[in-house]
């Protein structure tokens, strides 16, 4: 218990360190940092080379191995980048000059819905920087709440909770949550979700991207069972670093019928179309690290009970 204990605080501290020094450098400088740590990361390393690889085969199986690679490499700038700008979001962006480094796309129909006395569901996906799209749309007086594992570093969870909650941004626990999710809906708040998680075999199959992916019912079930409109949103870098483009891509009212509300595949397949288009927009902010494929949903049918738990544009002509 005391080496653990050790460990975590040692990795907290350097954790700290490490917030210290991006807090402390410009922006600019993080973002010469992202290009060189993303060579290392894709190239010299390999770190998830071949998960990174085969993803973007698949999706794009049209492009040549220099082209996956340059691609790879843009995401991992992209993801490198993304973690500076969360350590110098709270410094850098406040109430008063937000519009300074946020654009803002159908702001009026997410407005309208976020007022509404209904409550919502928000969902994005692992694109773009969804951790400061978060932190804006708390910041601008909106609290959601997000469920999220906690992390087994106690210090770290205590530290990234601060953080989050600074600006109304609260998380539930992925464990025992479902009591504290529908206190939350009969008031009328806000829930924000990642779309594009894994959920196993025993999860929703739909196509994403052209591929069998498991996506978990509940998204679909909060709107369904509470009424809730769902908001398919993205964070979506338009420039330098900290320069976002906050918007809404389709929306989902249940007091506006249609057939992508008569059931949860029909309400899953449809947010997830929502997903690919934003993706597609801009493949090199999508985290095709994340092993988003894996499983095949005839396992469904094989496994017994107890085991239940486009084409790229713009950066594929530099690739030649």
């Amino acid at each position: 218990m005391g080496m653990r204990w050790l460990r975590d605080w040692l990795v907290y501290l350097l954790v700290r360190f490490f917030v210290c020094l991006v807090q402390a450098v410009r922006p600019e400088t993080c973002n010469v940092f992202a290009r060189w740590l993303a060579v290392l990361a894709c190239d010299v390393i390999g770190v998830r080379r071949r998960t990174v690889d085969e993803n973007i085969h698949l999706v794009f199986p049209d492009l040549t191995p220099p082209q996956r690679r340059l691609l790879a490499r843009r995401m991992w700038e992209h993801l490198l980048l993304m973690v500076c700008e969360i350590a110098q979001a709270p410094r850098k962006i406040h109430e008063t000059n937000w519009r300074h480094y946020i654009d803002l796309h159908r702001h009026r129909d997410a407005v309208r819905y976020l007022l509404d006395q209904r409550p919502i569901v928000l969902v994005s996906g692992h694109y773009g920087n969804f951790e400061l799209t978060s932190y804006v749309i708390g910041l601008l007086g909106f609290p959601s709440f997000s469920i999220a594992r906690r992390l087994d570093n106690p210090f770290l969870e205590r530290y990234v909770h601060r953080f989050r909650s600074a600006n109304g941004q609260f998380i539930l626990p992925t464990d025992g949550t479902s009591g504290q999710v529908d206190e939350v809906l009969r008031s009328g708040g806000t829930i924000a979700l990642l779309g594009d998680q894994r959920a196993g075999p025993r999860g929703c199959w739909v196509d994403f991207l052209g591929r069998p992916a498991s996506c978990h019912k509940a998204v679909a079930l909060f709107t369904l069972i509470s009424g809730a409109p769902l908001l398919v949103c993205y964070g979506r870098r338009i420039g330098g670093p900290l320069r976002v483009k906050i918007g809404v891509e389709a929306i989902a009212d249940p007091h506006q019928a249609g057939d992508h509300l008569s059931g949860v595949k029909e309400l899953t397949r449809w947010y997830n179309a929502a997903l690919e288009r934003i993706i597609l927009a801009d493949p090199c902010q999508y985290w095709w690290l994340h092993r988003r494929w894996k499983g095949d949903p005839n396992d469904r049918r094989r496994r017994p009970p107890s085991d239940r738990q486009a084409k790229p544009n713009g950066w594929k002509r530099q690739a030649a």
